[in-house]
């Protein structure tokens, strides 16, 4: 039997672990909160990141990291971008301690604030190439919220190794939850993080009263940016016609589910990104990831002018209305 430990217990690590959990895998779910794996362990659900979820009795959670990883095929990364290298550190002392190598995947979207690295980057730096004999990722149109209620998902597990995508593609798929591989780790990854960007600004039309015309338009020349930058970066272009490029851009674009189309909307209605943030409760990973890809995009000389209008909107003031003007305003061209 496969074994998978999945460190983090919000609700996407929830919902991928009792997914493989159902799937037959022996998985362990790790949080940092005693208190929480008790919760998992005695009432089998998560009511904090998951209301009214019941998760499957055999999916076991831990708040030591040892216990979780020993013996472990697998080891998936689903903590928000700001603790990925905390808990890698702490991933790489256990490995070490236990003398073990794994296939070391992550389900995180977003880029380190100040570095602007990429998650695999980040784990790669900070666990030993001889404790992981794989780095995968897996993205795509998937809300935890959806997943756990075994709505129909696909989703992308890229990897430059195909044994390690072909086995986290076993663990993970069934009648409700499809896996599809690919190649382009770097694509996968920057999609995963660009579209949050766009979502901000989709919820913002919503916010103010746009309708689906409006929010068309914006997730449709946002993808042209999103491809546009991916392939200046060295990303295949295909990669943002997938499941990790257009498909979560529309889950992410078009749903009151995501954070960040949420963030976009309160924005539209007139609140502050300070008040949004504290609101919120939870790490909004577009708004640190526009910066990002704003110097992105003048480090490479790509011209994303919706990404440049929503920096401007959350780092400069500008009101979302006079964004919205100035780029309706700009000088007509060729589609192609």
């Amino acid at each position: 039997m496969t074994k998978m430990a999945v460190l983090g217990a919000g609700s996407w690590g929830t919902a991928l672990a009792n997914t493989a959990a159902e799937n037959g895998t022996e998985v362990h779910l790790w949080t940092h909160n005693p208190k929480q794996a008790d919760e998992i362990n005695q009432n089998h659900t998560n009511a904090r990141y998951l209301p009214n979820a019941k998760l499957i009795q055999t999916l076991t959670a831990t708040s030591d990291m040892t216990s979780a990883v020993a013996g472990a095929d697998i080891v998936l990364n689903v903590v928000p971008t700001k603790a990925v290298r905390e808990v890698a550190k702490e991933l790489a002392k256990t490995l070490e301690l236990l003398d073990h190598t794994v296939i070391l995947a992550h389900a995180t979207k977003g880029l380190e604030q100040g570095t602007y690295k990429r998650i695999s980057e980040m784990l790669a730096e900070e666990v030993p190439v001889q404790r992981r004999s794989a780095l995968a990722v897996i993205s795509g149109p998937s809300h935890a919220e959806d997943v756990i209620k075994h709505d129909l998902t696909a989703v992308t597990i890229a990897s430059t190794d195909d044994e390690a995508a072909k086995l986290l593609q076993k663990v993970l798929s069934n009648r409700h939850f499809r896996t599809y591989t690919n190649h382009d780790l770097l694509g996968s990854e920057l999609a995963a993080a660009l579209k949050n960007i766009i979502a901000i600004g989709s919820g913002a039309l919503t916010g103010l009263g746009y309708g689906d015309n409006a929010k068309a338009a914006l997730l449709t020349r946002g993808l042209v940016e999103m491809r546009r930058l991916g392939q200046a970066m060295g990303a295949q272009p295909e990669t943002f016609l997938g499941l990790s490029g257009i498909g979560d851009l529309i889950v992410t674009g078009m749903s009151k589910n995501s954070r960040n189309y949420r963030a976009g909307m309160a924005l539209g209605e007139g609140k502050t990104l300070a008040a949004v943030q504290e609101d919120m409760g939870m790490v909004i990973e577009g708004v640190n990831t526009t910066k990002a890809v704003y110097d992105f995009a003048t480090q490479y000389k790509v011209d994303m002018p919706i990404t440049a209008a929503i920096y401007r909107v959350l780092y400069e003031g500008l009101s979302i209305p006079d964004a919205i003007d100035e780029l309706m305003s700009r000088p007509l061209k060729s589609e192609s």
